[in-house]
């Protein structure tokens, strides 16, 4: 490999992780497992409660 297509590689690879460091993030943020029971105690507690 050449010297000017290695640095053209590199190039394109830093471009490449800096736009996709800008790009919205799409992937909701992870609950553990013992959170997402925990929580959803809590929304059934909330529900069995009555309201008058």
């Amino acid at each position: 490999m050449n010297r000017q297509k290695k640095i053209k590689q590199l190039l394109k690879a830093h471009a490449k992780k800096a736009s996709a460091k800008l790009a919205p993030k799409n992937k909701p943020k992870y609950i553990s497992k013992a959170d997402r029971l925990k929580l959803a105690a809590e929304t059934g507690q909330d529900s069995d409660i009555p309201t008058e």
